[in-house]
């Protein structure tokens, strides 16, 4: 999402790292499972299940933990999880999408509905905000693996659509379809991604003050901590003047 990084930066400083990784092992895990059991569980055969191991491996989940995912996944569980997008306005205007994996409809609905409504949300209907994102297959790198000019050759050469480089790092962008095939290939160029994923880019993006920022980010915070919920995205964009306060 938009501003993504640097929240992420803002909850390391407050400490919440370690509460966080273990939350996302967690939810990686779920999708290893959940994509091994869609298809089959040999990586190499399964793109889906192939991409949920490369960005498990990218934050840094053990090994055995990554293995034992996909052998869940033959033991039968995995078989009633569904995933559900939920889509509304957050504080300011701003959209979000909320992607869930529950074996509970109705419990999850609730949950992200009270969330919504409690820090200043509003859920809407499927598809109310979702036409101002793009669906695109996003790989992340960090400076350090080249300047704009190398990054740039080598994703064109891989078959990616766009490139976009900040003072973050470098952010490659491919169709959907294609993401599989373009982070293998860049591998072999550029080494590991820090990230390789299917994510919902903002079209257009929403200004935010700081008390609009620090609303919306207690509201993503509290959906990011529920358990059925595998990501959030938000087109939210903050100044690096609020940013400081916000961080301070």
């Amino acid at each position: 999402m938009a501003g993504h990084s640097k929240w992420a930066n803002i909850q390391h400083r407050k400490g919440r790292q370690d509460a966080l990784r273990s939350k996302l092992f967690s939810k990686l895990a779920k999708e290893i499972t959940v994509a091994a059991k869609m298809g089959d569980p040999d990586p190499d055969k399964n793109p889906r299940l192939r991409l949920a191991v490369k960005e498990a491996k990218s934050n840094s989940v053990p090994k055995d933990v990554i293995e034992r995912a996909i052998k869940k996944s033959q033991g039968g569980e995995g078989d009633d999880y569904e995933e559900i997008r939920y889509e509304g306005y957050g504080p300011g205007g701003v959209a979000i999408i909320v992607e869930a994996m529950t074996d509970n409809r109705n419990r999850t609905a609730s949950n992200v509905r009270s969330t919504f409504g409690k820090y200043g949300g509003n859920l809407g209907e499927t598809n109310s905000v979702a036409f101002m994102f793009e669906r695109r297959g996003e790989i992340l790198y960090p400076l350090s693996a080249g300047d704009e000019d190398t990054v740039m050759m080598a994703a064109i050469e891989a078959g990616a659509e766009d490139v976009e480089t900040t003072d973050e790092g470098h952010a490659i962008y491919t169709a959907v379809t294609d993401l599989s095939d373009v982070s293998t290939a860049l591998e072999e160029v550029l080494g590991e991604a820090e990230s390789t994923k299917l994510v919902w880019k903002p079209n257009t993006t929403t200004e935010l003050d700081l008390d609009g920022a620090q609303k919306l980010m207690k509201l993503i915070e509290i959906l990011e901590d529920d358990d059925d919920v595998q990501r959030v995205t938000s087109n939210f964009e903050i100044s690096d003047e609020v940013m400081e306060r916000l961080s301070a």
